[in-house]
């Protein structure tokens, strides 16, 4: 098991917001990995 932890600011498209990968794990992450993600509010935005 390979971990990371990334900080990101979270990103809005249309109705959507998102979460960006950085382009440095393309190596390490292809599709259909199995991840598991978990979200930390570190700090709001605003509302």
């Amino acid at each position: 098991m390979i971990e990371f932890i990334i900080t990101k600011q979270i990103s809005k498209q249309g109705s959507n917001n998102l979460i960006i990968i950085p382009k440095s794990l393309k190596g390490e992450l292809k599709p259909k990995d199995l991840v598991e993600v978990r979200i930390k509010l570190i700090r709001s935005g605003g509302e």
